[in-house]
């Protein structure tokens, strides 16, 4: 499944690439506005942080939410407390666009995430020009040089690469390239099935300097609870926010984080 959904987003962005040539994408990404210092804000002080994410669908839920109007949602997420926000650019199984990202940049003022299926450079200036402060690298997609390769030209971008993880094997991948933001993904990517414990038994190899993100799987506040116990700085929220109220979770979720630090 997961190499399905690399092919798909390279399919995609071929296309684009057809309208925006490499050339044009460096020289829109050279003139758009700096990145925001993501890391900085999502290691900052001491209490959790909360990742809001915009996401329409996934393969293994289907559809959740139409989302007819993203830039609404964002500036929701960014008025009741969350830290920076995740949005999905995946066309096919997600349902997002880079459209969205753009609108969101120019709405919101905290950091965005570009969430997508990300192996080439292309994709990584494409994220740049849209507006993202963070690129999403799943370590279990991109073979070691590859994976190196676009994290350092991220950081050449002024982006902060997020690399995502799911096993011992690809934490100390991600730790090879000095990364700063590793998160751990409660759900294979393989199989989409989940382990929320699986944080708290990765953790431990963490350095202290490394901003560690608990990724999927946050439903409820006694989920926030448990990663905030097990080391957790920044909790990723999706499916829950699109599925519920999210000013009120978002605002449970916040105050709950605060409350644990």
């Amino acid at each position: 499944m997961l190499a399905d959904l690399y092919a798909g987003s390279l399919e995609d962005a071929k296309t684009r690439l057809a309208e925006t040539s490499l050339s044009e994408l460096e020289s829109l990404a050279a003139a758009a506005k700096p990145a925001l210092d993501a890391l900085t804000q999502l290691a900052g002080g001491t209490t959790v942080k909360v990742l809001a994410e915009i996401k329409r669908a996934s393969p293994s839920r289907g559809d959740l939410n139409s989302i007819e109007d993203p830039v609404a949602l964002a500036q929701t997420y960014e008025r009741f407390g969350a830290s920076a926000i995740s949005v999905l650019t995946e066309e096919r199984k997600f349902k997002g666009s880079l459209a969205d990202l753009r609108a969101v940049r120019d709405a919101v003022s905290v950091p965005l995430l570009r969430k997508d299926f990300i192996a080439t450079e292309q994709q990584v200036l494409e994220a740049r020009v849209a507006g993202a402060d963070l690129v999403l690298l799943i370590v279990a997609g991109l073979d070691q040089a590859t994976l190196r390769r676009l994290h350092d030209f991220t950081i050449q971008l002024g982006m902060t690469p997020f690399i995502e993880t799911h096993s011992r094997a690809e934490v100390l991948r991600a730790l090879e390239l000095e990364a700063k933001l590793i998160g751990v993904n409660a759900r294979d990517l393989t199989t989409f099935e989940t382990d929320r414990n699986l944080f708290g038994e990765l953790v431990e190899i963490f350095p202290s300097d490394v901003v560690k993100v608990a990724e999927s799987a946050v439903r409820n506040l006694a989920d926030v609870e448990h990663y905030a116990a097990a080391g957790a700085d920044v909790i990723l929220v999706g499916e829950a926010l699109v599925t519920n109220d999210a000013e009120k979770l978002l605002s449970e979720f916040v105050a709950v984080a605060k409350a644990l630090n």
